[in-house]
């Protein structure tokens, strides 16, 4: 089987992001897309109406009991939303899939405008996961908020670029 993408993310459950934008995206790409919920949310077009958090513990098991069976390619990250949650899956992914590449999406904020970061943490993502990502994906704003640049225009986006670079992406 080839193409096989596990993606460590949020539920969205208006299915505009999250798992599930994921899944679609990979299914249409041909790949096989396994998945790792680390949050809940009560999301629409209008906005996210909560979030409801996955333990720990639970979301590690997810990730072991498919990467150890059906293993992966690839893995992509998307809404990590806590120091937690950053800690464990940065620390699953060493133990048990050292070698995959990751496609890490900094989740920081909705469309809309919510918050989808917790306080603190900012520093976990920037020191546990952008240093063994293979590929990031942030919008100017995430940019921004990860290197404290401004990102209006194509300089900004050069300058943010070689900033995440230096962070060790």
């Amino acid at each position: 089987m080839d193409g096989r993408v596990m993606i460590v993310a949020g539920s969205d459950s208006g299915g505009g992001a999250g798992i599930q934008a994921d899944i679609k995206s990979v299914t249409a790409l041909g790949g096989f897309a396994m998945t790792a919920v680390t949050a809940l949310t009560a999301q629409n077009t209008l906005g996210v109406h909560g979030i409801y958090p996955v333990d720990t513990e639970f979301v590690a098991a997810q990730m072991r009991v498919v990467l150890e069976d059906l293993g992966a390619d690839c893995i992509k990250t998307g809404m990590l939303h806590s120091v937690e949650v950053i800690e464990t899956v940065a620390a699953t992914l060493a133990d048990i899939a050292p070698d995959i590449p990751l496609v890490a999406d900094p989740v920081m904020v909705a469309k809309g405008g919510a918050k989808l970061l917790d306080d603190g943490a900012h520093s976990a993502l920037v020191s546990l996961l952008l240093p063994r990502s293979t590929v990031l994906t942030p919008n100017a704003p995430e940019a921004a908020a990860l290197t404290g640049l401004s990102v209006e225009d194509e300089n900004g986006q050069h300058r943010a670029g070689e900033a995440l670079l230096e962070l060790g992406v």
